[in-house]
């Protein structure tokens, strides 16, 4: 247990901060969640709209430090190939 009171405060920060980058977590997550429906559903127009909406989340929390640069620029990477597989 923190003893501190800096120690106290920095443990108070911390929840804070948590509780921000859980709902930005998550809302990446829905936004992945509706471009893997579309793609399994095999609709290429709903699949492409859904990546148009979740790109710039994923980047827009690699801004926020919720996820590494790098990862996010994998799942990108990933999602737009499939994107673009499904509609070809």
């Amino acid at each position: 247990m923190a003893n501190t009171p800096s120690a106290k405060k920095a443990v108070r920060k911390i929840e804070r901060r948590t509780e921000v980058n859980r709902s930005r977590r998550s809302r990446v997550r829905t936004y992945l969640r509706k471009l893997e429906d579309a793609l399994a559903a095999g609709d290429a127009t709903a699949a492409a709209t859904a990546f148009q909406a979740a790109e710039p989340e994923i980047m827009r929390a690699v801004t926020k430090g919720v996820i590494h640069k790098n990862t996010a620029s994998r799942k990108v990477s990933r999602l737009a190939a499939r994107v673009k597989k499904l509609s070809a």
